[in-house]
C-alpha cells in the first residue's frame, strides 16, 4: 500500500467526485451510536500525528456505504489506499462540522481496510482552528458486522516522523496566523500504516474523554458523540472542496553551491544545472555532499497540495519555500516577474523566495513522498537540497489544487483588454481566498474577517451565483456574539479580536444576502443578533448623536499614516458615527420587513438624529468636506464616501466631493485628505452610484490598472509596500463591473425584481452574463453616438426595469430590445 503522503496525491477519480458531490445535505443527525476515540496515552493537547484503521469483510460490494466522519482538529479519510476526502469545515466547538461520504465506490467484496490520519498542530495550529483535544469519530450507517463505527475494533498509532515546525522557520519576519510549516523524517516515519498488515506499534483506540467522570465506565458512554464531549456536532452544509492536479510551475532558476563547484568538472555542472532546469520533467540526480537550489515559477499564484517525490539520499536535507513574490536584499518585492533586482549602482542582484518553509529528510528508500497535511500557498517555489553520503534522485513533483468548488458563471466582455485582465485577476483573488470559510489572505493568515467577507459574499453572489460560503460566514459570526452583543470582528478564531465597527458590516452583510438570495427565513433567523449589537452601539451614543470612542480597536480602513478612526478632545469619531448610521438604515430596513416594525420605527428616529449631529458636528462647509472627528482638523476620503453614501453630505455638494475624492490616489494625503485602500474604494463605487455618477466608475479602476504592469496575478491587500499579494477586498472590481458598468442589480428583496442601469463610460459595447437565481441574465450594449441599443434576456418569470439617462422602460421576461436615448 502507498503511505499517507502518496495516497494524498492520488487523484479523485470521476466516480469519486460524483458520488461525493452528490450526497444531500445531512439534516442534523441526533442519534448517535459512536463515540469519539483517540491514542490511549499520548498527550491530547500537544502536536500530535495518528493514523487509525479498521478492517470490515463484505459479503458484496453495496449499493451505498454512508459515513459520518470528525475529528479535532482534522482527518484525512481513506478506503482500501483510496482518498474519500478530508475535514472537518472550520467552525467553533459548539457548531463542530461532521463530513459525510459515500464509501460504496472504493469498497469490494471481502476483506476491506478503512484507515484515516487525525492531527493537531497544538500551540502551532493556525488562529483560525479552534479545538478542545486530539480525537476521532466515524459512524457508519451500515449495521451489524457490515458496520465500522467508532470505537469497535479500531487501532491507533503515533506518527513520529511527521510533525509541526515552530514559527521560527517562517523566514519573513511578519504577522503570521496561518498553519505551521511541516517536517516529515522518513527515517522514522511509518511508510507502511496504509498497508493491509499492521505494524508493532497499533494499540486498540480509547476514549479521548480521560479527565471526565466516565472514566473506568463503558467507552460508548464516556465519549459517546452526543454525551459528555466538549465537541456540539453539526453538519457540514458546504461541498466538499475542490481537489484537482494543477500546474507545479517551471524553473526559473538553479544555484550549485561553491563547496560542490569545486568537486565537479565544469561539464558535470553544467549537465547538473541543465538537468535541474527541466525538472520536474526530467529526474535529476544530485551527488552526494551536494547542495543544490532552483525555483520555480507558476506565473500565477495557487492554493494547493505540493507532492514531491524522491529516491535515496539518505542524510539529505530538502527545504521547501512557498513565495508569494520574490524580494530584494530589504525584503521588498516589485515586478512580481522579476527574478533579479538592481541596486542604486547598477549591480544585478538575485531575488530571493521567503516566507513559510517545509522540510523533507530523506532516509534513502525508494519513491519517499512529501506533502504536508495542509495546503500551501505560493507562486514561486523554492527547493533547497543538501545530500549526505548517497545520492538523491529528484523523481516528481506535482500540485494539487484546492478551493472553494466556485464556477465562474458570469460573463465581461467588452473592447477594453484592461478590464479583461482585473476580471481575471479579481477572479482569481477571490477563488484562492475561499475555501471552508472565505479568508482575507491565503498565506498570511486565512482568517475569515467581516470587512473582507461582506465584499466576497458579494461577488460570490455575482458571478457565481452562490450562497453557500455566505450562510456559512454570516451564521459564524452570528455565533461569535460576545455577551455584551458585538460579534467577535473574525471568526472561527482561537484568538479573539474585537473590531466593533465590523460588526456594523456584519448588519449590511445579512442586508446585502436578503436583496441577492430568495431566502427571508435565514435573514429572519439573525434578526436578533443585529438587535443585540445595535443595542451595545446604543450604550455609546451620545445626546447629539455620535459615537464617544469605542473599546477595542475600531478599524475603518488603512491609509497611508496608519489606520482610521481619528477622535477628537472628547473621544468622538464621525467615520464610526458614519458606519453605524449606515447600520441603522439597513436594520430598519430589515425590520420594517422581515422583523418588529416598532422596532423599525425605532430605528429610523435613531437614525435621523444621528444624521442630524453628524451634519451638526462633521460638515465643514469651509472646505466643503466632511470631518472625521469634530475637531475638524482631520478628513478622509472614507469619511466623505460614507458622508455622500448616506447622505450627510447635503444632496447638491455629493457629486463635487465624489470629483475630488477621485483625484485621490490610494496611498497619497493630498490637501491634507488621508486616501482609501483598495478595499475602501467598494465603498467609494457605491457612493458614485448614489450620487449619479457611476459613469465615472471606470475612471476610479486607474489604481488596478497601474499593478497591471507589475505583473499581479491576484490582488494586494495595500497599495505600496504590500505585506499580502492575495487580499479579497480588493477583488471588489468584478462585483462592480456586473452592479454598475453593466448595471444589473436587484429591485426588490430576494432579487425577486431587477434594475437595470448601465454606465458605460468611453466603453461602446459590453456583453455580460448574470447568474440570477432563477437562471442566467443576458446583456449586450452597442452605444452610437448619444444613444444605446441593448438587447436584454431575462430568466424565468423575472421581471424588472432598464434605466438610462434618468428614463425608465419596464422589462418582460425573455428578450427585451431597447433603444435608448
Amino acid at each position: 500500500m502507498r503511505p499517507i503522503a502518496a495516497v494524498l496525491a492520488l487523484a479523485v477519480s470521476p466516480i469519486a467526485v460524483f458520488a461525493q458531490a452528490n450526497l444531500s445535505a445531512d439534516a442534523p443527525h441526533r442519534d448517535w451510536k459512536a463515540a469519539w476515540i483517540t491514542h490511549p496515552t499520548a498527550p491530547l493537547r500537544e502536536p500530535l500525528v495518528l493514523h487509525f484503521r479498521r478492517t470490515v469483510d463484505l459479503p458484496s460490494i453495496p449499493a451505498s456505504y454512508v459515513v459520518r466522519v470528525s475529528a479535532d482538529n482534522r482527518f484525512i479519510l481513506y478506503a482500501n489506499g483510496h482518498r474519500i476526502g478530508d475535514g472537518p469545515a472550520r467552525g467553533d466547538l459548539a457548531h463542530w462540522r461532521y463530513e459525510r461520504f459515500d464509501l460504496a465506490p472504493y469498497l469490494q467484496k471481502g476483506h476491506n481496510l478503512i484507515t484515516a490520519t487525525v492531527w493537531n498542530f497544538g500551540v502551532y495550529a493556525p488562529v483560525a482552528q479552534m479545538s478542545d483535544r486530539t480525537a476521532f469519530l466515524l459512524e457508519s450507517e451500515a449495521a451489524g458486522p457490515s458496520g465500522i463505527s467508532t470505537p469497535n475494533s479500531w487501532l491507533v498509532e503515533e506518527e513520529p516522523g511527521h510533525r509541526p515546525l515552530d514559527r521560527s522557520t517562517v523566514t519573513i519576519k511578519t504577522y503570521f496566523a496561518s498553519g505551521p510549516g511541516e517536517e516529515i523524517d522518513a527515517a522514522n516515519y511509518d511508510w507502511d500504516w496504509n498497508s493491509a498488515t499492521p505494524g508493532p506499534h497499533w494499540v486498540p483506540a480509547a476514549s479521548p474523554m480521560r479527565d471526565s467522570i466516565f472514566v473506568g465506565t463503558q467507552l460508548a458512554h464516556s465519549a459517546d458523540a452526543t454525551g459528555d464531549n466538549p465537541w456540539g456536532l453539526v453538519p457540514d452544509e458546504l461541498p466538499k472542496m475542490e481537489y484537482s492536479q494543477t500546474e507545479v510551475g517551471q524553473v526559473r532558476k538553479t544555484g550549485v553551491a561553491t563547496q560542490m563547484d569545486q568537486n565537479l568538472t565544469p561539464l558535470a555542472v553544467s549537465a547538473m544545472e541543465n538537468a535541474m532546469a527541466s525538472f520536474p520533467i526530467t529526474q535529476p540526480t544530485i551527488p552526494p555532499a551536494g547542495h543544490v537550489h532552483m525555483i520555480l515559477d507558476r506565473e500565477t499564484l495557487t492554493t494547493a497540495y505540493p507532492e514531491l517525490i524522491v529516491s535515496g539520499g539518505k542524510g539529505s536535507h530538502i527545504v521547501l519555500t512557498y513565495s508569494e513574490a520574490l524580494y530584494d536584499k530589504n525584503e521588498r518585492k516589485g515586478d512580481r516577474d522579476a527574478i533579479d533586482y538592481t541596486d542604486p549602482n547598477g549591480t544585478k542582484h538575485p531575488r530571493t523566495a521567503l516566507g513559510l518553509t517545509d522540510s523533507f529528510l530523506p532516509d534513502g528508500g525508494s519513491h519517499r513522498t512529501f506533502m504536508p497535511l495542509w495546503w500551501r500557498t505560493w507562486r514561486y517555489l523554492d527547493l533547497d537540497i543538501t545530500t549526505g553520503s548517497e545520492p538523491l534522485t529528484l523523481e516528481s513533483l506535482k500540485a494539487w489544487f484546492t478551493a472553494y468548488p466556485f464556477e465562474e458563471r458570469a460573463k465581461f466582455q467588452s473592447a477594453d483588454p484592461d478590464l479583461a485582465k482585473i476580471w481575471e485577476t479579481s477572479w482569481r483573488t477571490a477563488r484562492l481566498d475561499a475555501h471552508e470559510t472565505y479568508m482575507d489572505t491565503p498565506y498570511y493568515e486565512q482568517l475569515q474577517y467581516i470587512g473582507d467577507t461582506r465584499i466576497q459574499a458579494l461577488i460570490s453572489y455575482t458571478v457565481a451565483g452562490d450562497d453557500g460560503l455566505a450562510r456559512q460566514a454570516i451564521s459564524a459570526f452570528n455565533d461569535s456574539r460576545i455577551p455584551d452583543g458585538i460579534t467577535r470582528s473574525r471568526y472561527p478564531s482561537n484568538l479573539p479580536q474585537n473590531i466593533p465597527t465590523f460588526s456594523l458590516f456584519w448588519i449590511g452583510m445579512l442586508h446585502d444576502f436578503w436583496m441577492y438570495r430568495p431566502d427571508p427565513q435565514f435573514v429572519r433567523d439573525q434578526l436578533p443578533g443585529t438587535r443585540n449589537v445595535l443595542a451595545w452601539f446604543a450604550k455609546y451614543e451620545t445626546s447629539d448623536g455620535l459615537l464617544g470612542q469605542l473599546p477595542w480597536w475600531s478599524f475603518i480602513d488603512w491609509v497611508p499614516s496608519g489606520d482610521i478612526p481619528t477622535y477628537d478632545a472628547h473621544g468622538q469619531s464621525c467615520v464610526t458615527t458614519l458606519q453605524y448610521l449606515g447600520a441603522l438604515i439597513d436594520a430598519a430596513d430589515l425590520e420594517q420587513h422581515l422583523g418588529d416594525s416598532v422596532q423599525a420605527s425605532r430605528y429610523l428616529s435613531r437614525l435621523e438624529h444621528v444624521r442630524a449631529g453628524l451634519t451638526s458636528k462633521c460638515w465643514v462647509a469651509s472646505r466643503g468636506l466632511l470631518a472625521d472627528n469634530p475637531g475638524q482638523r482631520v478628513f478622509s476620503q472614507q469619511a466623505n464616501i460614507l458622508g455622500v453614501l448616506y447622505d450627510v453630505i447635503p444632496r447638491d455638494r455629493q457629486q463635487d466631493v465624489l470629483r475630488r475624492m477621485l483625484a485621490i490616489e490610494p496611498g497619497t494625503v493630498p490637501e491634507g485628505v488621508l486616501s482609501a485602500s483598495y478595499y475602501f474604494r467598494f465603498y467609494l463605487a457605491r457612493a458614485l452610484d448614489h450620487a449619479g455618477l457611476a459613469d465615472d466608475y471606470l475612471q476610479s479602476l486607474d489604481p488596478w490598472r497601474k499593478l497591471l504592469p507589475l505583473h499581479f496575478s491576484t490582488w494586494p491587500e495595500i497599495p505600496g509596500d504590500t505585506r499580502s499579494d492575495s487580499h479579497a477586498w480588493s477583488a471588489h472590481p468584478i462585483y462592480d463591473m456586473l452592479t454598475l458598468v453593466a448595471g444589473i442589480e436587484p429591485s426588490s428583496s430576494g432579487f425577486s425584481t431587477v434594475r437595470i442601469a448601465p454606465h458605460l463610460g468611453k466603453l461602446n459595447r459590453l456583453v455580460a452574463t448574470y447568474p440570477h437565481p432563477l437562471g442566467d441574465l443576458h446583456v449586450e450594449y452597442h452605444r452610437e453616438g448619444t444613444g444605446l441599443a441593448a438587447t436584454i434576456t431575462l430568466p424565468g418569470s423575472l421581471t424588472g426595469s432598464f434605466v438610462y439617462n434618468s428614463k425608465t422602460q419596464p422589462l418582460k421576461p425573455g428578450i427585451n430590445k431597447v433603444e435608448a436615448k
